[in-house]
């Protein structure tokens, strides 16, 4: 027999969750403006009394591991929906970057966030479903002979991914600005081995490719 909650509290549940998607957003936006923003002062920005938000995240240590967590689902999400089967492992990895540089907000500030206040071991975690798709397609290109193999595939994933976070934090600070990803993306090839040209050139396929679809 399965059980259900009684009809009185299906509503609490729901402006539970409401009140908590509403002060993660918050702190997304006051985060990442003011890494050292108080709980205090998310839950006036989130137009919550500090009951609410200290019943869903103790203290900040709690809400910026559920924001790690979120930021790590939104890069998975990303790179499922930027998935084409049967794609070649230059076309999979530049899809990957692009879909990475769309929520590149996130991804920096996870990044960021997850290693001033988690430690490596908990952004590792967080980074690790992500880190392991690159690692994958870089090893399969790697097999294939279109990346580079001096560099074992893991190792290179690791350097990549540094990569990515400079160049992202360059575009957040305007120091450089890449509104479509396609020169980030083109250089992430570039590292992994591949030609210049051929970079530039693939990657506009897939944009084009992407722009295409969404007009139809």
């Amino acid at each position: 027999m399965q059980l259900t909650d009684p009809p009185s509290h299906t509503p609490r549940r729901s402006i539970a969750r409401s009140n908590r998607a509403r002060i993660l957003a918050t702190a997304r936006e006051e985060l990442r403006d003011n890494p050292d923003a108080t709980l205090d002062h998310i839950a006036q920005a989130a137009g919550v009394v500090r009951r609410t938000v200290y019943g869903h995240f103790p203290g900040r240590h709690e809400l910026i591991t559920a924001l790690t967590q979120e930021a790590g689902q939104a890069l998975e999400q990303a790179f499922t929906e930027a998935r084409a089967p049967g794609a070649d492992p230059v076309e999979a990895m530049a899809r990957m970057v692009l879909a990475a540089w769309a929520v590149g907000d996130e991804y920096r500030m996870l990044i960021s966030l997850g290693r001033r206040h988690l430690g490596e071991d908990a952004l590792r975690l967080a980074l690790a479903p992500a880190r392991e798709e690159a690692t994958f397609i870089l090893k399969r290109g790697q097999d294939e002979g279109v990346f580079d193999d001096r560099v074992p595939a893991p190792v290179l994933a690791l350097g990549l991914e540094a990569l990515m976070l400079t160049l992202a934090e360059a575009h957040a600070t305007s120091v450089w600005t890449d509104p479509t990803g396609e020169a980030a993306t083109a250089a992430f090839l570039v590292a992994a081995g591949v030609s210049p040209d051929t970079a530039t050139l693939r990657v506009r396929g897939v944009v084009h490719e992407s722009a295409e679809r969404r007009r139809s």
